[in-house]
């Protein structure tokens, strides 16, 4: 059961990266992609560091004030940590009609 969970988790990974460099290709925008397993707020500083990156581009959820107290923020954690500029993307507003 976990080693099934385990493969459709590096699938979605493979299938999210794949869409993110054809987008950033067609923008010729210079890409390198990695999957890495543990926390992800220092996995992601870690490869940053190793990495030289230039740029780090980071998702927001835009979890709440509570929510963030408590679970904390990857995006903020980067932000604080990171070795180089990063740009945190915020979640899109709703269009309410």
């Amino acid at each position: 059961m976990i080693e099934s969970v385990k493969k459709a988790q590096q699938e979605a990974s493979a299938a999210l990266l794949s869409r993110a460099l054809q987008m950033c290709r067609a923008k010729q925008i210079r890409t390198e992609t990695l999957v890495l397993e543990g926390e992800a707020k220092d996995m992601i500083c870690q490869a940053v560091e190793q990495m030289h990156v230039d740029l780090l581009v980071v998702g927001s959820r835009g979890l709440g004030k509570i929510k963030r107290a408590f679970i904390g923020s990857v995006s903020d954690y980067c932000a604080h940590h990171a070795n180089c500029p990063i740009l945190i993307v915020k979640p899109p507003k709703e269009i309410t009609t």
